[in-house]
């Protein structure tokens, strides 16, 4: 049985959706943020990042949202999560790259702005930037990644569990959806999916 490590309204979000979206059996283990379980050494074990989330395998341990993203489509081929063109599958890749590179660092300025310097006034201006550059991240996607109605086209792949993650980082974060209709309908679409519902439960 695969073992899922998690937090409550972390990048783990997006995983997580998917393994629901799957439905394989797994063990959903919630690390408490709160009392900084992360850096407990039964965690460290697992992830010596201390981060979530991570994935325990009969191989061994994923970490890293794209990362088991990708694992997870390929290991259930039936569900038809990943392109099987190489091209194809490189411009998923780019839309996770991009996700994981520049959108997540730019939403983790309003909250981790010690990763990146000791000032408190610097954290402070981090934490002023991150509407705009959220919504310059926003109007990337809509304009350049998000074909509509899912990441990829017509069918729900493995990006999707992503932008659904990010898409709550907008809501997070200030961002005014208004201007960006492809974004708010992805959003919607997923909303709808039994799988996207069970997991809000457990990281509201």
């Amino acid at each position: 049985m695969l073992t899922f490590y998690y937090a409550k309204s972390s990048a783990a979000y997006a995983p997580h959706i998917l393994l629901e979206e799957i439905g394989v059996d797994y063990n959903a283990v919630r690390i408490d943020f709160m009392t900084n379980e992360q850096r407990s050494p039964a965690y460290l074990d697992v992830n010596p990042k201390g981060r979530v989330p991570s994935l325990v395998t009969e191989k061994g341990i994923l970490t890293e949202t794209p990362a088991i993203l990708a694992y997870l489509a390929h290991r259930f081929p039936e569900y038809d999560l990943v392109p099987t063109d190489p091209f194809e599958f490189a411009l998923a890749q780019a839309f996770n790259s991009y996700m994981a590179s520049t959108v997540h660092v730019a939403h983790a300025h309003k909250h981790r702005g010690a990763r990146w310097a000791d000032d408190l006034a610097a954290h402070e201006s981090m934490r002023a930037k991150v509407t705009e550059n959220m919504t310059e991240c926003a109007r990337m996607i809509e304009t350049h990644y998000l074909n509509g109605p899912f990441v990829l086209g017509d069918k729900f792949s493995f990006c999707d569990p992503y932008m659904a993650l990010v898409t709550r980082w907008f809501g997070d974060d200030g961002v005014d959806l208004a201007p960006f209709p492809k974004i708010r309908e992805h959003d919607a679409l997923m909303r709808a999916r039994p799988s996207l519902q069970r997991v809000l439960e457990l990281h509201a």
